[in-house]
């Protein structure tokens, strides 16, 4: 199986009409993934290479039964952008915008919350989701993943995502599903959303985390996989080298009052029976034997 998608989920993207959200839509597709609509109120009833594009999410959803969206909007839309994909009855969003101000990430993440409960959102500022031949929703290159499983992958950096999809492969290990929830400081989805999603996952045997310097995230996740995980983790946390109190990279990912580093991060989640690596080649070579030993 996988997580959050699979090759049932019917994508509309918010910004198919703009150069990267073509580009990333047309590659998705290309991939396999059911692009079914693009939004753009100006050019309703027109289409991108034969994907219809509708004046809103709420008419997408109508006309095609789309259940994910996938957004390229400028960071001064976003938050309208969120908004119109769960008033509009999608039940996981993908927002892949950088540069979302922190204030309407805290506001549309405590909304969601609070008024659309059963709405999953992924980033903002994040590479997205794939299910290794099934779906790929976002910018993740569909050809370095392996399908097949047995392992789920998360992971806070983009670039490392996609160095962690490819030691496996080069393993020649397989993934369920690898998830980028992105770097910044209010994410959508938590380390503890896809650990709990993994755990429940009767085809994911084993986990790989990828975390960074900065905020108590992995710290979180370690407590969680010592009290509720049964599967094998392995890990690596990015920022060994960071200078102390220098913000490296994603705005999550700043260490303050001692606290977020990248030692005691990986202290934690020894702690929880996790193999940490001191790279991303080692924590695939852990997860090698991990996997050998199912």
């Amino acid at each position: 199986m996988s997580i959050f998608v699979d090759e049932n989920t019917k994508v509309v993207y918010q910004g198919l009409t703009g150069s990267q959200g073509r580009y990333y839509g047309m590659l998705n597709r290309e991939y396999g993934t059911q692009v079914v609509a693009g939004t753009n109120p100006k050019k309703a009833g027109s289409d991108v290479d034969g994907i219809p594009i509708y004046a809103s999410v709420a008419d997408a959803v109508a006309e095609t039964g789309a259940t994910a969206s996938c957004i390229f909007i400028p960071a001064p839309g976003v938050r309208g952008a969120i908004m119109e994909a769960a008033e509009g009855g999608v039940e996981f969003i993908v927002a892949i915008t950088e540069g979302v101000p922190a204030h309407d990430e805290a506001w549309f993440f405590n909304k969601l919350r609070r008024d659309f409960p059963n709405v999953q959102l992924l980033g903002p500022n994040c590479p997205g989701i794939i299910s290794p031949g099934k779906c790929n929703i976002g910018i993740t290159a569909g050809h370095i993943a392996k399908s097949g499983g047995p392992v789920g992958i998360v992971s806070r950096s983009g670039t490392l995502t996609y160095q962690a999809l490819y030691e496996l492969k080069q393993k020649d290990i397989g993934v369920t599903t690898c998830v980028g929830i992105g770097g910044d400081p209010v994410p959508g989805t938590s380390f503890i959303d896809c650990l709990r999603a993994f755990e429940a996952d009767p085809e994911t045997k084993a986990v790989m985390m990828i975390g960074e310097i900065g905020g108590s995230a992995e710290e979180e996740a370690a407590e969680f996989i010592k009290h509720h995980m049964s599967k094998p983790v392995s890990s690596y946390i990015a920022g060994v080298t960071a200078p102390p109190g220098k913000k490296m990279g994603h705005a999550g990912a700043i260490v303050s009052g001692g606290k977020g580093t990248a030692q005691a991060k990986m202290d934690a989640l020894g702690d929880a029976g996790v193999k940490v690596g001191l790279n991303p080649t080692e924590a695939g070579d852990l997860m090698a034997e991990i996997v050998a030993s199912l």
